[in-house]
């Protein structure tokens, strides 16, 4: 299966029904109900990340780079609201994503992906029931690696996805924090005073993590606040992007992908588990 790039022994994803899959899905279920994320520490051995790294430094030149203003709502201006609303309060955004099609169906990162237990596990810990929870089908956006250059980080913001599945491979030399606030909105309160008062400079409420090379996160960015702190020296931040959506067959984000590559493939590339 993945013995090559997953501890196996301490994450048992191919051992469903098992006691030790059932005690780490109640951990993961725990962690997520807290505060919306969790963090497998070391998810992928040492083995398993030089693989991946090797991949991502073979195709980080492909890079697409886009730059932009956003809102942390990564939504365009609206005139209804007050000067200063966070509706209307914008960041400079630069992103260096590599588009799914450069990842081979015998790669490490899609390996993974598309490996047997993945989805059943990630739709598990996320307590999702089987006809909601599928792989993504758009073929430059299912599996994808963000990098973060000397400089760049991530501006506040909420996902427009329920959820984020997160491996990161190399950390930057320096910075690179995740910062999130939990639960800060809801589908009744958007809460705008509370969102104001972070991107205004307040830390009551962030919790900040440091993840390293090797640990898979899953994150719920829809109603929680969150950012990548700038990262600097000589090393570039990879992360691999694995996507999921709710209706089997669909793309979550065509318009998404069209907006991030300046292009869309109109069909998927061959590649089993579909």
């Amino acid at each position: 299966m993945l013995h090559d790039l997953v501890d196996l022994g301490r994450y048992p994803i191919d051992c469903r029904g098992s006691r030790g899959y059932d005690r780490m899905i109640e951990d993961l279920r725990r962690e997520l109900a807290r505060d919306g994320c969790a963090v497998m520490p070391g998810f992928v051995h040492e083995a398993g990340l030089r693989q991946l790294l090797q991949e991502a430094e073979a195709v980080a030149p492909r890079a697409h780079r886009s730059f932009s203003r956003t809102n942390a709502y990564l939504t365009s201006d609206d005139p209804r609201f007050e000067v200063g609303h966070p509706l209307r309060r914008f960041y400079d955004r630069s992103t260096a994503l590599v588009p799914a099609d450069n990842f081979p169906k015998d790669g490490p990162l899609r390996r993974i992906y598309e490996c047997d237990g993945f989805l059943p596990f990630i739709r598990a810990a996320l307590n999702e029931p089987e006809d909601r929870f599928f792989h993504d089908n758009d073929p430059l956006a299912d599996v994808v690696i963000h990098i973060l250059e000397p400089g760049q980080g991530l501006p506040w913001q909420f996902d427009i996805n329920s959820y984020t599945v997160m491996l990161l491979i190399q950390t930057a030399e320096e910075g690179g924090a995740f910062e999130y606030v939990p639960n800060l909105r809801s589908p009744g309160d958007e809460n705008y005073a509370g969102v104001a008062a972070v991107l205004d400079g307040s830390r009551a409420r962030v919790r900040v993590l440091m993840p390293q090379p090797g640990d898979l996160q899953i994150f719920r960015g829809r109603h929680a606040l969150h950012r990548v702190a700038p990262v600097a020296g000589a090393r570039q931040r990879y992360v691999g992007m694995f996507s999921f959506v709710e209706a089997e067959g669909r793309s979550g984000a065509v318009e998404r992908a069209r907006q991030l590559y300046r292009r869309v493939l109109s069909r998927p590339h061959a590649c089993s588990g579909r």
